[in-house]
């Protein structure tokens, strides 16, 4: 499970990946709950969704939010969050280019986020989601996240 640094909006984000052994291997990222609420990427559910795709042959990468752990940055009510999102995306494309799919799974507020990046990314990304927290969200009115 080797750590990685990755550049996002905010400043660096820390990260572990798990390349593929097969070339081609569909791409997984893994999101975290919510940060103000105690969400890490070392949760226990993204840590075993992240050894559930890489035990499938998935590359896989999980990674803490702008302010969570090693992540530079601030919260930032969810739009920052997205952008971090979509960086962890861009990053793992580029360390797969020839990836045949890829998944982003997400955990509460990472499920928010993981359906919005979702829809902002290649229609062959698949989604899902694990337990959005509904009394935590504007979803579907607002794209804000309330905390």
């Amino acid at each position: 499970m080797p750590e990685v640094i990755f550049t996002g909006p905010a400043g660096r984000i820390e990260g572990r990946y798990q390349p593929a052994k097969e070339k081609g291997a569909p791409i997984a990222i893994i999101l975290h709950p919510h940060p103000q609420f105690g969400g890490t990427m070392n949760n226990q559910i993204v840590y075993n969704l992240y050894y559930d795709f890489a035990k499938r042959g998935f590359s896989v990468l999980r990674f803490n939010f702008r302010g969570v752990g090693r992540s530079q940055g601030a919260f930032d009510h969810g739009q920052g969050e997205l952008s971090d999102a979509a960086a962890a995306l861009d990053w793992a494309q580029a360390m797969n280019p020839d990836a045949r799919a890829c998944w982003i799974a997400g955990v509460s507020f990472g499920a928010w986020i993981g359906t919005a990046t979702t829809s902002r990314s290649s229609p062959r990304a698949r989604h899902p989601a694990c337990s959005f927290t509904a009394r935590k969200t504007a979803w579907p009115r607002s794209r804000t996240w309330s905390a």
